[in-house]
């Protein structure tokens, strides 16, 4: 029997969250009741529909350009067949079995609302894929995103009719055999099917849910990191006060300020505004005219800007999970069929321009954060900026051993490669399919390029989270604040100060895990001291 939690599809409130636990395998899927009762009125509407003859798009006429060719009733179900073996032509390095499981619980998502004329089998047979664990190989290249993720999609079809490939439990068999060792067997699709499983923008959304997964934990430790970083270098107080940010109430800005301030409350190693005026004086004991402080006035930008330049990028995050959420949770084939209206529809509900464009602006919000990031490591390292602090936060005799010198390349290079990412495929539309599909979204290539993009992020912040750590050997850490200070205690016990002994690869590869494929950072707010507001 299957101990896992279910997660309950109903159509209405898939959540990105819900898409990554059942890819990974921590949720299995079951199918709400109330739901499927809209499925078989749907597929009745349409039953009667095909027995009256009227002429509806992919049930009874072909495909595209080629709509107006009416095909007999004779062969309407092998219509559906050919349109997946001929569709199934990606190319490319497959996705992630955990991504395909993902994409199907998506694409079943959509059909269980109720609007797409398919049989409850179908339904029934993508749930038992997903909890048996059977994940559909889909290769990465082809969708344009407009009439959905036509070859993606295909491919899944594909291990449904029993055809092509698939992983069961990560090992990549063909379909019929994963399926019969499940206990199952293909289904041979009857009229709408292959379409309603084909047309529709399930591999972008569960790519994207993947995406703003890595992306939401890549935020948080963007905010643990300029905790750590205004402690460590001494940073003045008002940067974050919150009547600072009242008076430019951008929501991400106050949002990111506050998570800030209640990381390092109770710290004693920043600097306090009203402190400062009294040092910088006593060092002009000649009461000259004009005098240089040794004390920093204002810090710099990567120190003091970090609300101001975080605001956006958590509402550009807000903004993806809201427009991908609704994605998730819509009907977005072509035709729909709304039975309690009697009605049919012919639409573009397949388009995936929505998801592309908050894709493609997920992307110009994390290359940001890798900007702010990559900046605080230079200012690590840099023996005219880090304040003290050893160049190159080198342990032991500089020249004969270099420290991060070497693992700042890293950074370098990955926050220069994620500002090419960034680059729109929102706006790259090109006609195709005889000109019927004339703008697309590309909608599966930016997620995909977003993907790519948060990966490459997770390289620089674990590296700005071992040079955090590495600086903090120089520090007091009995100086820092509730949250920081708890955050350390668990980092440190898994950090050893480089000192040239050990190759670097070792450490950014084991951190790169402890931050990113653990729940370390999921919720920040079990970090902060009760009475930090």
């Amino acid at each position: 029997m299957d101990k896992r939690p279910a997660i309950v599809l109903t159509g209405n409130d898939l959540s990105f969250r819900d898409i990554v636990a059942i890819g990974i395998g921590d949720k299995r899927v079951e199918l709400d009741e109330t739901a499927l009762e809209r499925c078989r009125a749907s597929r009745g509407f349409l039953d009667r529909a095909v027995k009256e003859k009227k002429v509806i798009y992919g049930v009874n006429t072909s495909f595209g350009p080629m709509c107006n060719k009416i095909i007999d009733i004779s062969k309407i179900e092998i219509l559906q067949n050919n349109l997946i073996i001929s569709h199934a032509a990606g190319l490319g390095p497959p996705i992630l079995p955990y991504i395909a499981l993902g994409i199907l619980a998506v694409r079943l998502n959509t059909l269980v609302k109720g609007y797409s004329g398919v049989r409850i089998r179908l339904l029934e047979l993508m749930r038992d894929m997903i909890n048996n664990n059977i994940a559909p190989f889909i290769p990465e290249c082809g969708s344009v995103g407009a009439s959905g993720d036509l070859i993606h999609l295909a491919h899944l079809s594909l291990a449904i009719i029993g055809k092509g490939r698939v992983y069961l439990d990560r090992e990549l068999i063909p379909a019929a055999q994963a399926l019969e060792r499940a206990g199952l067997a293909p289904l041979a699709l009857s009229y709408k099917e292959g379409l309603a499983l084909m047309n529709g923008t399930a591999a972008m959304t569960g790519i994207a849910a993947f995406t703003l997964f890595g992306a939401d934990k890549l935020l948080n430790i963007a905010c643990v990191n300029a905790a750590f970083a205004v402690e460590i270098f001494g940073g003045i107080d008002d940067a974050f006060d919150a009547d600072l940010h009242r008076v430019k109430p951008h929501p991400g800005q106050v949002a990111i300020a506050e998570t800030i301030r209640r990381l390092y409350k109770g710290t004693s190693n920043i600097t306090v505004r009203e402190e400062l005026h009294g040092r910088i004086r006593q060092e002009n004991r000649d009461e000259i005219p004009i005098f240089e402080t040794s004390i920093n006035v204002q810090d710099v930008y990567s120190i003091r800007c970090t609300p101001q330049i975080l605001a956006p990028v958590k509402e550009a995050l807000d903004y993806a999970v809201k427009t991908v959420e609704t994605e998730a949770n819509s009907v977005n084939d072509n035709p729909i069929i709304i039975a309690e209206k009697n009605k049919i529809l012919h639409g573009g509900n397949f388009h995936g321009q929505s998801v592309s464009f908050a894709m493609d602006m997920l992307c110009i919000a994390i290359s940001t954060l890798c900007n702010l990031s990559e900046r605080r490591i230079n200012k690590f390292l840099d023996k005219n900026l880090n304040e003290g602090l050893p160049e190159h936060l080198i342990v032991g005799q500089a020249g004969l051993t270099m420290g991060f010198m070497g693992a700042q390349y890293l950074a370098t290079s990955s926050t220069a490669e994620n500002r090419n990412l960034a680059n729109p495929m929102s706006v790259n539309s090109i006609s195709c399919n005889a000109s019927n599909q004339d703008i697309v979204s590309m909608g599966t290539v930016a997620a995909r390029k977003a993907f790519r993009l948060v990966s490459n992020a997770k390289h620089i912040l674990t590296l700005e989270t071992l040079a955090d750590l590495q600086a903090l050997s120089f520090r007091d850490t009995g100086k820092l604040g509730y949250g920081t200070s708890g955050i350390y205690d668990i980092l440190n016990k898994e950090f050893e100060v480089y000192d040239n002994t050990a190759i670097f690869h070792e450490s950014l590869v084991k951190f790169r895990k402890l931050l990113f494929s653990s729940q370390l950072f999921d919720d920040l707010t079990v970090y902060f001291p009760r009475d930090s507001r």
